[in-house]
């Protein structure tokens, strides 16, 4: 025994944190950094063709108005208030659509802030989000001289777990309305136009609850944010949906099960879109 080796002890001496065992697997799952934002050449062909016509439809209008006050001076301020009311209301959309996109974007900015830790910049955009929300909807009051992780919190209770509570309500009531439109709807190719339309509109009450009013590029911007979850749940319930008829044998059972099949699908289909429309609104990622 006395020959026998005796334990080596050792000792931990040294104030570093040890090597950590995951191998750096977040490394290795991590998505690319994303590209910096530019202009895509549709994008670009499609701001040449709106600055042609609205330049040429300017000048060909002034050239119009100054004949017009050639012939006779009332006549020319005539065509000249319907040319001003006229490009008005022309310019007045655009910058509707561009405050809508906008607004979108300051989504983007203060979860930008949030995920590198300026309080500064975060409180900023929570108080210019918390200006744009409805009237009547809760807000976190005053943000300023407080840390991060409770303006955070603040906002998570008071303001954005109400919305998703309308949110879900909101979608609710769209799922109900897909069931019953999909149950008596004669075609697919209806229920398709339907559930689009419904769809569209349930993305744009959604954003309307947390304050925004997305116009046509806000509600394709919208869009694209949940397509990603719109694709999956849609490839879910195709394969959900060919089970179901699958273990169906007689074929009235299988037509009576399938009407119920489809309309449930649909309906799980608007309820989680009002789910991921209210994830692509809020201002701070949800806590996990």
């Amino acid at each position: 025994m006395s020959g026998a080796p005796q334990p080596r002890i050792i000792l931990d001496e040294g104030a570093a944190p040890a090597q950590r065992l995951d191998f750096g697997w977040e490394k290795a799952v991590a998505a690319p950094p994303a590209e910096a934002a530019r202009w895509s050449s549709a994008g670009l062909v499609a701001g040449g063709i709106a600055v042609l016509l609205l330049g040429l439809a300017l000048l060909e209008a002034g050239n119009f108005v100054a004949a017009q006050f050639a012939r006779a001076a009332w006549l020319g301020a005539v065509t000249l208030a319907v040319a001003l009311a006229g490009f008005g209301l022309v310019f007045w959309g655009i910058a509707r659509e561009a405050r809508g996109y906008l607004g979108l974007a300051s989504v983007d900015r203060a979860r930008a802030a949030h995920a590198r830790g300026d309080a500064a910049a975060l409180r900023r955009e929570l108080a210019a989000w918390q200006a744009r929300l409805p009237p009547g909807r809760a807000r976190a009051g005053a943000l300023e001289d407080m840390p991060m992780e409770a303006a955070c919190a603040l906002v998570e209770s008071k303001v954005l777990a109400p919305i998703a509570q309308d949110a879900a309500a909101l979608g609710r009531h769209a799922a109900m309305q897909a069931f019953a439109v999909t149950a008596i709807s004669p075609s697919p190719a209806l229920d398709a136009l339907v559930f689009g339309w419904r769809g569209i509109r349930l993305v744009r009450q959604v954003a309307a609850l947390h304050g925004f009013r997305p116009g046509i590029a806000g509600t394709l911007a919208l869009l694209r944010r949940v397509a990603m979850d719109a694709a999956t749940v849609a490839a879910t319930d195709v394969a959900v949906d060919a089970m179901v008829r699958g273990l169906l044998s007689s074929r009235v059972a299988e037509h009576v099960a399938g009407e119920a099949a489809a309309g449930a699908v649909a309906a799980r289909r608007m309820i989680l879109l009002a789910r991921a429309a209210d994830e692509a609104c809020r201002v701070i990622p949800r806590a996990r």
